[in-house]
C-alpha cells in the first residue's frame, strides 16, 4: 500500500510556535525523510468558514499568509502538494454523502467537537457545518487516500470518529476508503505547545501566541511576560519547573549547542533545571535564554517569509499547480465512490440495460 499524507491548518489567522511545534516541525520530518509516496498539505479555508462565515474576508486574507509561511518554513513544492479546500469541489460532495453515516448524537459526544463548541461560545446555536467538522475532515482524508495524518492530541478523536465513518462505509458499499492512523509528534510537549500565559493551548482567540513573522523586540516582551513559578518571588528561591511555560518551551526549542552560544556556564538543559530548582537562578536569566533561542528559531522564517511577499506570483502559482493536483487525486476517489454507491448513472455503460431489465420485470 502506498504511504500517502495529509495534513492541513485552517485560514483563521497566521501561524504560531504552537503550529510549528505540533505540525510543522513533523511535516519537515516527514517531508525530509521522503519515506512516503505523496503528500498533501490543505489550507482549510472552507472549514474556516464553518465559524467564521459572517467575516469572509478574515478567511480571504489568510490564505496566502499560510501558503507563505509553509514555504518560509522549508515546506518543498516539488515535494509536496499544497491546495487550498474549496477549490476541490468533490470534497463537498464526499461530505455530503458521509454525513448519512454519522447520527447528530454521536457527532455532540466527540471531544474535540464539544471542547471547541464551548471555546466558541456556541451554546445551543451550533452552524451546523461546524458541527460537521469530523464529516469534513473524514472528506478531506479519504480523498487523497491518505493513510498518514500527522495532528496534535487534540484531533485523536477526529481521527477515531474518521476511521468509524470510514469503516460504515466500506461495510456497506464494499471495500472503498482507506483506514487512516494519526501520527503524533515526537514529544507530548511538542503536542501540544501552551500559551504564553500558562493556558493548555496556545490559541489565536485567546491571544497568547507568539508568532512565526513575529519580531526579535515581540518575542522579547512576550517571553518576559510567561507565566513561570508563582511562588519563585526571590532568586534564591528554590523553583518548580513542572507547569514553567519557560522551561516547557525550552523542552521543545533548547539544544545543547545552545548554552556554548548563549549560557556558557551550563552544558545542558538538566543542569539548568537542577540549579532552577535547588534555587539560585532567577527567571529574567532563563527568559533571556529562551528568548535568544526563540529569535534564532523565528528570525529565518521571518527574513524568508519577507522575500516570498517580493514572489507573490510564485506562491499563488504554487497553490495554483497545488491544487490542480490535488483535484485530479480527488476526482478520482469521488468517482470510485459514486460506482460503488450506485449513482454513476451517466458513467456507467450498464446503468440503461440494468433499468431496461427492470422494467421488462415489471
Amino acid at each position: 500500500m502506498k504511504k500517502i499524507i495529509l495534513t492541513g491548518d485552517r485560514a483563521t489567522g497566521k501561524l504560531h510556535l504552537g503550529h510549528y511545534a505540533g505540525s510543522i516541525l513533523s511535516r519537515l520530518k516527514l517531508q525530509n525523510e521522503g519515506n512516503y509516496d505523496e503528500m498533501y498539505i490543505m489550507i482549510a479555508d472552507a472549514q474556516a468558514l464553518t465559524d467564521n462565515f459572517d467575516n469572509p474576508q478574515k478567511v480571504r486574507d489568510n490564505v496566502l499568509e499560510i501558503a507563505l509561511l509553509y514555504l518560509a518554513c522549508g515546506i518543498d513544492p516539488s515535494k509536496v502538494t499544497i491546495f487550498v479546500q474549496s477549490q476541490i469541489p468533490a470534497l463537498t460532495e464526499l461530505t455530503f454523502y458521509y454525513m448519512n453515516l454519522v447520527t447528530l448524537s454521536r457527532l455532540l459526544r466527540n471531544p474535540t467537537v464539544k471542547n471547541e463548541i464551548k471555546l466558541r461560545g456556541f451554546d445551543e446555536s451550533i452552524p451546523s457545518g461546524f458541527l460537521n467538522y469530523p464529516v469534513s475532515q473524514t472528506a478531506d482524508i479519504t480523498a487523497f487516500s491518505a493513510n498518514i495524518v500527522p495532528v496534535g492530541d487534540d484531533q485523536l478523536p477526529m481521527i477515531e470518529q474518521a476511521r468509524e465513518i470510514v469503516h460504515s462505509f466500506n461495510r456497506i458499499y464494499g471495500d472503498t476508503l482507506v483506514e487512516m492512523d494519526a501520527v503524533l509528534p515526537d514529544t507530548k510537549t511538542a503536542r501540544r505547545l501552551p500559551g504564553i500565559d500558562g493556558k493548555a493551548k496556545m490559541s489565536k482567540s485567546l491571544g497568547n501566541c507568539i508568532y512565526l513573522d513575529d519580531s526579535n523586540e515581540d518575542i522579547k516582551k512576550k517571553v518576559m511576560q510567561m507565566y513561570t513559578d508563582p511562588d519563585h518571588v526571590k532568586v534564591s528561591d528554590p523553583g518548580k519547573v513542572e507547569g514553567n511555560v519557560v522551561f516547557t518551551y525550552l523542552d521543545v526549542f533548547c539544544k545543547d549547542e545552545d548554552f556554548e552560544k548563549y549560557l556558557p556556564e551550563y552544558h545542558n538543559l538538566d543542569e539548568l533545571k537542577d540549579h532552577y530548582q535547588n534555587g539560585g537562578l532567577g527567571d529574567v536569566t532563563i527568559k533571556k535564554f529562551l528568548t535568544s533561542i526563540l529569535c534564532d528559531v523565528i528570525s529565518p522564517i521571518r527574513e524568508k517569509r519577507q522575500e516570498l511577499i517580493n514572489n507573490l506570483d510564485y506562491v499563488l502559482d504554487v497553490l495554483k499547480e497545488g491544487t490542480k493536483k490535488a483535484n485530479l487525486k480527488a476526482n478520482e476517489t469521488l468517482k470510485m465512490v459514486r460506482k460503488n454507491m450506485g449513482i454513476d448513472y451517466f458513467d456507467n455503460p450498464n446503468f440503461l440495460q440494468e433499468m431496461q431489465e427492470k422494467f421488462k420485470e415489471n
